[in-house]
């Protein structure tokens, strides 16, 4: 049967990379706003967002405080958007801010410092600034309830605790849902306006947030762009979901991935896997009253995006778990299974429910899968699902998620038969999502240089098993590469620098490819080999990449806007 979706073309740019005139040191909507014209202008189909969710403190989009809740990190800070701040605020918090606003990384403290203060700023002359706007903000408050309520009495108990403390570390009369509303109502005893002052203040935020992304959203929608967006597979377990719907999570384990040996440098990667310290959902009791937290979650999104990719969906047929938090991985780096087990009570990191080790547990698995991904679909309705599929995929996932008509990832030199050749662009199953890397990768230009380097290294005298490995990993990457997209194979062993033609050789023929979906990496666009998330770290290069021009400045860069130009080409030659 011929399938009915349209062959599309999209650029990935997390809501933090991109720049305009005037922002706070951070992408904001104005700023996606500009791309979603610009992505009409050149034929581009989607822009592929990061998840948008609140993180608090953290810079890690997929640790939420929240699974509706929207950060307001990414809030457009500017007179005519936000009701109650004039001009010369914004001004001076760009002044304060200095180089800040213009550095190559987001200074994600700072920013966020300075956004808070103008909406605390703003919240506290809202009501005379505003008036006309008070009953759009009750109508949100009312419509909202089902979420906003227990998310505004979690941000309120953070700020009164402390901000960087996990709900565990809070005072034993705020430990549950139960005491923390009898909290609420012994300090509403105490000084109902203040307390109600400051409840109404997050739940003005997320007015702001929804307002803007709604609006996004409307204007992608009359320039016949694609808003993409992304649903981690967890959310934080310091998150109002966990705090109050403790029934819906195991708080004693934390999800995550298997031990990995590629990463050689990092021991308790090797020995245990990563450990992303998302609490485990209870399925069955999800499951029992109808998923209901999946569907309120994924409506949610719908306001926003057209479509969204689920993170790590193997997760829905089973996770690897770990028994302690991440922040007691350290203590596990150098033990054996006997050791650590002696530590945990006898409990070892584990697939959790069953692993795929026999033909009974791969259909059980592959059961759970359905009917957890049935009500996700359901609850979708008309809009489109993609699937993060990477990782070592079970044989039974990508048929069961063909047959539910979600699309896979396809990243071409991932994809080798068994004779180690690449699958050919036009033999790409149509339900699928082809890339060349996500942001937890390196662009394709850094991976083809890095491997280039590799090959090249000690002209060819090795002084280790390690170095002759690597460099033999390193050509057979580049080989592969190459005979995806029929770039010449050098007959001396000298491979080529990543070119401009190499690069729009790779771009065209990802592009002709039946995937339905195919993407770019906004890096991968303009040539760069800027990475967004390096996996098993932490610190201020992730999540933190800008682009380095406005797009301004790439309308008016004869080199940029030609880049622009060549993409809507190739995007109408291949009839995207």
């Amino acid at each position: 049967m011929k399938s009915t979706h349209k062959r599309s073309a999209g650029i990935l740019l997390p809501a933090f990379s991109p720049r305009r005139k005037g922002d706070l040191g951070i992408g904001d909507t104005l700023a996606l706003r500009e791309w979603v014209d610009w992505a009409a202008e050149h034929h581009v189909g989607f822009l592929q967002l990061l998840p948008i969710n609140e993180n608090g403190i953290e810079e890690c989009p997929y640790s939420a405080l929240s699974s509706i809740a929207l950060d307001p990190i990414y809030l457009a800070i500017e007179a005519t958007e936000i009701p109650g701040l004039s001009t010369a605020d914004v001004v001076t918090a760009r002044i304060d801010l200095a180089d800040v606003c213009t550095a190559r990384l987001v200074n994600y403290p700072a920013v966020r410092l300075a956004k808070r203060t103008l909406l605390e700023l703003a919240w506290s002359r809202f009501e005379e600034a505003a008036p006309a706007l008070r009953e759009e903000l009750e109508y949100f408050v009312h419509a909202e309830v089902g979420w906003l309520d227990d998310y505004c009495l979690f941000r309120w108990l953070m700020e009164c605790h402390g901000e960087t403390l996990t709900w565990s570390q809070w005072p034993a009369s705020c430990q549950t849902p139960e005491k923390a509303r009898a909290f609420l109502d012994r300090q509403r005893t105490l000084d109902a306006p203040a307390v109600a002052y400051r409840l109404g203040y997050y739940a003005f935020v997320q007015w702001l947030c929804f307002r803007q992304w709604r609006a996004l959203r409307a204007h992608a929608d009359s320039c016949g762009v694609k808003l993409m967006g992304d649903v981690p597979i967890g959310v934080s377990w310091h998150s109002s979901d966990a705090f109050f719907a403790r029934d819906s999570f195991y708080l004693d384990w934390w999800g995550g991935s298997p031990p990995e040996s590629m990463f050689v440098h990092d021991r308790f990667l090797q020995q245990w896997g990563q450990n992303w310290g998302i609490p485990l959902y209870r399925w069955d009791e999800m499951e029992a009253h109808g998923f209901p937290w999946w569907k309120q979650r994924i409506h949610s999104l719908t306001e926003i995006f057209c479509i969204f990719r689920i993170d790590h969906i193997l997760g829905f047929y089973r996770i690897y778990a770990f028994p302690w938090r991440p922040d007691r991985n350290p203590d596990f780096a150098n033990l054996n299974p006997d050791e650590a087990a002696a530590l945990t009570g006898g409990r070892l990191p584990r697939w959790f429910m069953r692993p795929d080790d026999t033909a009974e547990n791969r259909a059980a698995n592959c059961h759970d899968g359905d009917q957890r991904l049935h009500a996700i679909v359901e609850a979708a309705g008309a809009n489109e699902i993609v699937a993060e599929d990477l990782g070592w995929v079970p044989d039974y996932v990508r048929p069961h998620l063909a047959k539910l008509g979600i699309a896979g990832f396809r990243i071409p030199h991932w994809d080798c038969n068994e004779y180690g050749h690449p699958l050919p662009g036009h033999l790409f199953p149509e339900c699928s999502f082809a890339t060349y890397s996500t942001h937890d990768h390196d662009p394709l230009g850094a991976v083809w240089n890095a491997c280039r380097a590799a090959t090249n290294l000690h002209n060819g005298h090795y002084s280790n098993k390690e170095e002759a490995d690597a460099a033999r990993n390193a050509n057979q990457a580049l080989r592969i590469l190459a005979e995806f997209a029929d770039v010449p194979i050098p007959g001396n062993g000298q491979w080529p620098r990543f070119t401009e033609g190499i690069q729009w050789r790779f771009i065209k023929v990802l592009f002709a490819s039946t995937s339905r979906y195919v993407a770019l990496g906004v890096t991968e666009l303009f040539g760069l080999e800027d990475r967004i998330n390096c996996p098993g770290t932490s610190g201020s290069h992730n999540w933190s990449f800008r682009l380095p021009w406005t797009l301004a400045q790439i309308r008016a860069d004869p080199a940029l806007a030609s880049t622009c130009t060549k993409l809507a080409s190739i995007i109408g030659i291949t009839r995207r």
